[in-house]
């Protein structure tokens, strides 16, 4: 039942049927956001659904009583692994309904294209990694190359644990998506003593470091330890030091972290994403028709792109950014945060919250927050008063709920329902 969605009679306790989405699941694609009831009407026909946003980008539909895709999902053939012991499914599911809805696999066109220089570099980059389709096995990692297989999505992509919304009266689901989150997968052989599983994670030519998983050690009793297996471990390279089981590099070099951070995005290229924007969107998806409506950046673009002096004479539209943020749908809008912070002419440094029409994409309002949002947002009703509550955090910011509301002279007639 790995990467399985599971279907479980609330009476008896019997499972009625489940669906896994990643056949002998090696990459890090488990099931982090929650489904999605619906009702909705395909061909004419009334089917009681259960959608699924998943960090593949994929949305999968399955009629929830019988556990049926409402639109055919084919087995189709993937890479298989190369290495030694390893044996990978030949097939992996994939929807045919609704379409991706971000970047599912990394090849030469998702490369940085903001200049010719600035492209071939990255070329040079990932030449020491295996590129290739979604479900790309990782690789024993070698210094000369492949250090890594190069996929996407498998950690910090797609849809993450903060999920999407349905809007119950359209039958539209809104699902913000990362579309960046680079993770090189590299093999090596553990130290000695360490484990009798053949091969763990790791990256060739570097020090051996055990990983861990998110939050592990964070109890106020947990033992203090370096980031890491042993006491005072090296500190694992995180998406800054060019992502997991990446190599690094030196600074200004192709692939090197930019001074300061980077926002995040994994490998580099003179501080810069690897990959080409958007680096994060929200999209409008009908399951009715199993359908993309819009799709559109969210998040102002990062600092280090904005002020980059390789792109001062470059006109770059907005990127969006990477990350993972929950959102809400009301009667008129879609309302999420930004998950990063920003600069610009137009704010101090901060996030923004902002506010698209739910039928086109556009962005309608914003406001500024002092640090990006840290958990879904709701809205309330409170003596004929709508208010809007997210919670923020990042940084050396401590977390903290804000709330927004208009104030009465702003205030304007509400639709059916009392929210906007």
């Amino acid at each position: 039942f790995g990467d399985s969605l599971v279907c479980v009679d609330l009476k008896t306790g019997q499972r009625k049927w489940h669906f896994q989405i990643a056949h002998h699941p090696i990459w890090d694609y488990d099931l982090s956001s929650a489904p999605l009831l619906a009702d909705i009407t395909v061909n004419g026909k009334a089917i009681k659904a259960v959608a699924l946003p998943t960090k593949e980008a994929f949305l999968y539909v399955f009629d929830r009583v019988t556990g049926q895709p409402v639109w055919p999902i084919e087995e189709r053939p993937v890479p298989q692994s190369d290495v030694p012991g390893e044996k990978t499914s030949p097939t992996q599911p994939f929807p045919t309904r609704p379409p991706a809805y971000a970047r599912q696999s990394i090849g030469i066109d998702d490369l940085i294209d903001f200049t010719p220089q600035l492209r071939e570099q990255a070329r040079q980059v990932v030449s020491r990694y295996r590129l290739g389709p979604m479900f790309l096995p990782g690789v024993v990692s070698k210094a000369e190359g492949p250090i890594a297989a190069l996929t996407i999505g498998t950690t910090g992509g797609g849809t993450n644990w903060p999920g999407s919304s349905y809007d119950p009266e359209t039958h539209i689901v809104y699902a913000q998506a990362a579309n960046t989150g680079i993770a090189p997968i590299g093999l090596v052989e553990p130290p000695a003593g360490f484990s009798d599983i053949r091969y763990v994670a790791g990256t060739a030519g570097q020090p051996f470091v055990e990983r861990e998983g998110p939050g592990f050690g964070s109890a106020a009793d947990a033992p203090q330890r370096g980031r890491g297996g042993a006491p005072g471990a090296a500190p694992a390279p995180g998406p800054a030091a060019g992502g997991r089981g990446a190599a690094a590099a030196a600074p200004g070099a192709p692939g090197a972290p930019p001074a300061g951070g980077g926002g995040g995005f994994g490998l580099q290229v003179q501080g810069l994403p690897l990959l080409k924007p958007p680096y994060g969107v929200l999209n409008a998806i009908n399951l009715d028709r199993g359908d993309l409506m819009w799709q559109v950046p969210h998040g102002d673009t990062p600092d280090v792109v904005r002020n980059h002096p390789l792109l001062k004479d470059l006109n770059i539209p907005k990127t969006g950014q990477q990350g993972s943020v929950g959102l809400f749908v009301t009667k008129t809008l879609v309302v999420l945060g930004d998950p990063s912070v920003t600069t610009t002419p137009e704010h101090p440094r901060g996030a923004m919250l902002r506010a698209y029409d739910k039928q086109t994409g556009a962005q309608v309002g914003a406001v500024w927050m002092p640090a990006p949002q840290s958990g879904s947002p709701m809205t309330y009703m409170a003596n004929g008063k709508q208010y809007i509550i997210v919670s923020v955090s990042g940084g050396n910011y401590s977390g903290e709920y804000l709330a927004f509301s208009l104030p009465a002279s702003e205030s304007r007639p509400t639709t059916q329902g009392g929210q906007r």
